[in-house]
């Protein structure tokens, strides 16, 4: 089985490469390694691994006509929220039209093509009042990397209504685990978090530090991708990938108090432009085809910060 993972050398492509491969799958990783790393997948030779954009059409659908790809997973984004507010047409490119290129190019040169996946975001939702977010929620996205974002996955599932191909959508609430970047700008807050801790460095709270998200250790996300994969009911329909449990980012910092075992100072500031106050997934969809987080928020960070 061939897999095709669009910014897989990135902090979440990586894992679900390294499950992939350590699975016996043929794994190629398209990157441009703007915000990803060639070394997070070193076990990828170089016959695997493309240096190319996704906002590359012609060498996308080249890349679809010579390797049929049995599964495709799609991540390459321009992720960082603050970008997209900064420079929203270059984020448009890459967000928006480099996913309707690969779905374009799938649909047109790869008839052994079993599963699209799309990596959507918790984002969409905005600041609304319902709790938990369900995917029949009410939509109001706040920034253009929302908006890219909501307009992905819907062309994803058009792609399935209209012309049949296999695609699901999944929406990633906030995911953390090894390989994420705290020198990102925009990083995981628990990197950046971890970082501080590691460094005894003053931590600052955008906000008053009491707004909640759904924390999913990576590999809870591959348990799921895979699940979704090798379901064949999954096809056009998309998904909250969460855990159904909020934490606030306070108590993130107290775990790694405790994990730590000691105090680092912090600060607040004013929250940013774009961020959500509340949010956590209702993962009952998920849950029917045998989703399970194993891991708790005390559990993930433990291994987390013992894998460095």
């Amino acid at each position: 089985m061939k897999i095709l993972i669009t910014g897989g050398a990135g902090f979440i492509g990586s894992h679900i490469a390294e499950f992939y491969d350590s699975n016996r799958y043929e794994v190629f990783i398209l990157d441009n390694l703007e915000t990803g790393k060639r070394e997070n997948v070193h076990f990828i030779d170089e016959k695997h691994f493309f240096n190319e954009s996704v906002t590359n059409q012609l060498f996308i659908e080249n890349l679809i006509k010579k390797y049929q790809f049995d599964i495709v997973i799609h991540l390459a984004a321009v992720v960082n929220v603050v970008d997209t507010i900064n420079n929203p047409i270059t984020s448009h490119k890459v967000n928006i039209k480099g996913t309707l290129d690969i779905l374009e190019a799938n649909k047109k040169f790869n008839s052994n093509l079993k599963k699209f996946i799309f990596a959507s975001s918790a984002a969409i939702y905005g600041n609304t009042d319902s709790l938990p977010k369900q995917v029949e929620s009410f939509i109001n996205p706040e920034s253009p990397y929302a908006i890219e974002k909501y307009t992905g996955e819907q062309y994803t599932k058009l792609y399935f209504n209209l012309y049949n191909l296999p695609t699901t959508s999944l929406r990633f609430f906030n995911i953390f685990g090894p390989r994420q970047d705290p020198s990102s700008p925009y990083s995981g807050v628990i990197s950046i978090m971890n970082e501080k801790f590691k460094n005894n460095e003053k931590f600052t709270f955008f906000g008053d530090g009491n707004q909640t998200r759904d924390f999913v250790y990576v590999k809870d996300l591959v348990q799921a991708i895979d699940i979704v994969i090798q379901n064949d009911n999954t096809k056009g329909h998309i998904y909250n990938l969460g855990t159904g449990i909020p934490s606030s980012l306070k108590d993130i910092f107290d775990n790694f108090t405790n994990i730590f075992d000691k105090q680092i100072e912090y600060n607040h500031s004013i929250e940013r432009k774009g961020d959500i106050k509340h949010s956590y997934a209702n993962i009952d969809s998920l849950s029917s085809l045998g989703y399970k987080p194993e891991y708790t928020i005390e559990k993930g960070l433990l291994e987390y910060v013992h894998s460095q």
